[in-house]
């Protein structure tokens, strides 16, 4: 069995221009889909087909394999079905006919590589031809006006009766299709044959047209997805880590600088972020504090860790860039823990983002995850007990 993803995204967008490449959680919002696919283990294979060469740089870019739509198949009025096919003809040509194709809209990102896996497996164990994702609607009172009155379209208004009595409604969320080949060639439609559904929380129905919609899927997305690392959890793979880089005052530390007498300066660090690095150092993945600050507290405390540090740094973009090409590190695939705005240039290039819970708005806006501790109460350990159990 073959399985593979196809990520519809058109460049234009009379919404939100550039809506497909949008900054969507520190990524464009077309890389969290491709991701969710790529974490998926059932799927083999994740192509995206758009008109515009910027979309399919970044498709390239997250891993996915790109596939030039005709602008006849990129207007306004040009289906999704006309748009899959012509993707799924140029994959029959240069990898031969998949078994089940995924489909997922790039702009419905809240899901994670869970959902589409479970997808997955709910149409081959119901013997299914197709399916859609879907959210329960259990409490929908929804009238239609006629030319005389209203009248009540999913429910008696004069016997309504209680909530639980109601038989609930099925929405199709658009998040997920799944669906044998045959059926989009023969009816020209991403669902028939035998169909099944998958259901999902409502929350995760949101999608995005508009920008009150971009504003509250990042709401729904830090609040379920990332903070709690579900979605993270999904991407973030320890094999797919090269270096993890530590900033130092804020993250090993709680930012606090305790100043004695003779001008000397002393921090307190926690013994926990101790035993984090030993645990990551046992998963084979390097370490790196990257610091600005001078204070040969810094040096004592990589000493203690056995930890490489570069120090008294003016510049951590260039600084890490220069690192990473020097050991060969891929900095896509390097995760970063920063706590403030110093940090934001370095952390916007990185792969993997992360926050302590005390971090800069700015910071936490960007990250992949959010630690629940402060810097200097174990944040280092969090993460490694985090990735360690992945």
């Amino acid at each position: 069995m073959k399985i593979i993803t196809i990520i519809p995204a058109r460049g234009g967008s009379k919404g939100i221009p550039g809506k497909n490449i949008i900054d969507f959680c520190g990524k464009p919002l077309l890389a969290w889909s491709i991701l969710q696919a790529r974490n998926t283990q059932a799927i083999d294979e994740v192509f995206v087909t758009s008109d515009n060469d910027d979309i399919l740089k970044v498709a390239e870019k997250y891993g996915a394999i790109p596939i030039q739509r005709p602008l006849e198949l990129a207007t306004d009025t040009a289906t999704s079905e006309s748009t899959i096919l012509h993707a799924l003809n140029i994959i029959k040509e240069q990898f031969n006919e998949p078994t089940l194709v995924v489909f997922l809209q790039a702009t419905s990102p809240l899901r994670d590589s869970n959902d589409i896996e479970a997808a997955i497996n709910t149409l081959i164990k119901q013997n299914a031809d197709s399916l859609f994702s879907a959210a329960l609607l259990d409490d929908f009172c929804v009238w239609q006006k006629s030319d005389k009155n209203l009248q009540g379209l999913t429910f008696d208004p004069w016997n309504r009766g209680r909530r639980q009595d109601r038989e609930p409604l099925i929405l199709e969320n658009g998040s997920i299709y799944v669906f044998k080949p045959f059926i989009l060639r023969e009816q020209n439609n991403r669902l028939g044959g035998k169909i099944a559904s998958y259901d999902m929380p409502y929350w995760k129905s949101h999608e995005i047209d508009a920008q009150e919609d971009l504003d509250l899927c990042e709401y729904y997305f830090r609040k379920h997805l990332l903070s709690q690392g579900k979605t993270a959890t999904s991407l973030l793979q320890t094999n797919a880590i090269d270096l993890i880089v530590y900033d130092f005052d804020g993250v090993m530390t709680d930012n606090r600088v305790l100043v004695q007498q003779d001008g000397t300066e002393a921090v307190m660090a926690n013994r926990a972020d101790g035993l984090g690095v030993g645990i990551i150092k046992q998963l084979g993945i390097p370490q790196l504090i990257l610091s600005t600050e001078k204070n040969p507290v810094v040096q004592a405390r990589a000493n203690k860790l056995d930890l490489e540090l570069i120090q008294s740094c003016d510049n951590k973009r260039q600084a890490l860039i220069s690192y990473c090409q020097e050991h060969n590190y891929n900095i896509e695939h390097v995760a970063y823990i920063g706590n403030d705005i110093n940090d934001l240039e370095v952390m916007s290039i990185v792969g993997y983002p992360i926050a302590p819970a005390d971090a800069h708005v700015t910071i936490k806006r960007i990250s992949m995850f959010i630690t629940s501790v402060a810097g200097g109460y174990g944040v280092i350990k969090e993460f490694a007990e985090w990735i360690s159990n992945e």
